[in-house]
């Protein structure tokens, strides 16, 4: 039941967001260059995309493929405190013979290992932990990794990431495999709905109690997440930035996802593909890089603005039959207020409204009278119902003389004096023709009259 009720708070979290998510995105350009191939950058309080470089390019997700991973079996698991497994080095077997030995991340989970779910998901999102990949794939996917890589590619075409090739749990190269940088930012924007993912993505470090008494391991063992922006020691630290997964191959580039927040306003990034090695040849962390200049520039730059308060009159609309002067003024339906670039004046907004015609009274106060569309250059910005700002009430002798007027306007009233003049004329010809028959008609009567007198003074004779 447990497990049910968190899988179903998941997808209607998700819905939530998929529901709210901005129809008309507004995308602004930073004035430095990335080296990822592909990025994005979200907010996440409103799901608007504020930046994107080559989002639906095809790319290889390394380890950003655990975060799927730790989706299924969350989803999967009614107890990850209660649930144990025992590591078994046979699900190890395929990384001794793997190409790209730099691309392998361990957790150092020996044989006989007994952990629970939660210990192994803080391996998997910390360490990016390939023992705990497969682990709980075999386990959560009924001893069968190939059946939890099913699950998987389900959960990304549920989810709608229709870009996305599941083909192992880890992120290890396999040509089939590959995503986008928008269809990681779904998957993540989802997996962050799903109860304990959030809490586990974002810990700096997690520590472990084996409860084995078989275990390789004495006293405290401490994982620490990879993301080293994280890290207060570390040259990249930012204060507000956390979690979420990074992930390097070595055909594949450097990857990173992250959140961070700063005067309460939530941000995402999403990076895939950078250069492992500078121009000399020395190892750079270029996603770090990327990472840090997109909040910075996230951070320093960008406010909520409103751009449309909720009492501005937008204009004025002629309401036929209404009581008083005979019109009423309209204003937004709500206030619009976005997340606006610090470096763009807002009276560049270019504001078009389209109001209603032929309104008639009675009018409601909020009901919808037209629309207005904010733009910015060839980019819409938003459109917002204008509704009326006042009821106004029907005048019932305006009404009256109204549809007098419009009675004796209309085509039914010139049909009906045409169908009486038609009417007239038929009569008056009725009548003419009756008054001939009948002026006609005496003297035929005489005429036979006189006739019958003839014949009778004939008989007498």
């Amino acid at each position: 039941m447990k497990k049910i009720i968190s899988v179903i708070s998941a997808m209607l979290i998700y819905m939530f967001f998929a529901s709210s998510y901005s129809a008309d995105a507004l995308s602004f350009e930073p004035d430095f260059e990335l080296n990822s191939k592909s990025g994005m950058l979200i907010n996440l309080d409103t799901k608007e995309v504020i930046y994107e470089k080559n989002a639906d390019s095809e790319q290889m997700p390394a380890s950003l493929v655990d975060i799927m991973t730790a989706v299924v079996v969350l989803e999967n698991c009614e107890d990850i405190d209660g649930t144990t497994i025992a590591a078994d080095k046979k699900l190890y077997e395929e990384f001794p013979d793997y190409e790209y030995q730099n691309d392998l991340r361990y957790a150092d989970i020996y044989d006989g290992d007994v952990l629970s779910v939660k210990d192994y998901l803080y391996a998997l999102m910390l360490t990016s932990s390939c023992e705990a990949a497969n682990i709980l794939a075999y386990h959560f996917g009924n001893e069968n990794i190939s059946n939890f890589v099913e699950m998987m590619n389900a959960k990304a075409e549920e989810i709608g990431a229709s870009h996305t090739v599941f083909a192992n749990p880890h992120g290890l190269y396999d040509g089939k495999q590959v995503t986008t940088a928008r269809d990681m930012a779904l998957i993540t924007e989802y997996a962050l709905s799903v109860p304990m993912f959030e809490e586990i993505a974002t810990a700096g470090e997690y520590e472990v109690n084996p409860v084995s008494a078989s275990s390789a391991h004495e006293g405290t063992w401490k994982w620490t997440h990879s993301n080293i922006i994280m890290s207060a020691s570390s040259n990249f630290y930012m204060d507000g930035v956390k979690g979420i997964k990074t992930g390097n191959l070595q055909l594949g580039g450097r990857n990173i996802i992250s959140m961070g927040s700063s005067s309460g306003i939530s941000y995402l990034v999403v990076l895939m593909n950078a250069d492992f090695y500078d121009e000399n040849n020395e190892a750079r962390y270029y996603h770090i890089d990327d990472a840090c200049k997109l909040f910075e520039w996230a951070f320093e730059h960008f406010s909520y603005k409103t751009l449309l308060p909720e009492d501005e009159e937008l204009g004025e609309i002629e309401v036929k039959n209404a009581e008083g002067n005979g019109y009423v003024l309209v204003k937004p339906k709500t206030e619009f207020s976005t997340l606006w670039y610090d470096d763009i004046d807002v009276t560049a907004i270019k504001r078009t409204t389209v109001l209603e015609e032929g309104i008639t009274a009675p009018v409601k106060k909020g009901e919808k009278l037209g629309e207005i569309e904010l733009k910015l250059g060839d980019e819409v910005i938003a459109h917002v119902d204008l509704v009326a700002s006042s009821n106004v009430e029907k005048s019932f002798m305006k009404f009256n003389m109204a549809s007098a007027k419009a009675y004796f306007s209309s085509s039914l009233f010139a049909a009906a004096i045409i169908t009486g003049v038609i009417l007239t004329l038929i009569y008056f010809f009725i009548c003419l023709y009756a008054f001939v028959r009948a002026k006609k008609r005496p003297s035929a009567v005489l005429k036979k009259q006189g006739v019958l007198m003839t014949l009778h003074k004939g008989k007498k004779r």
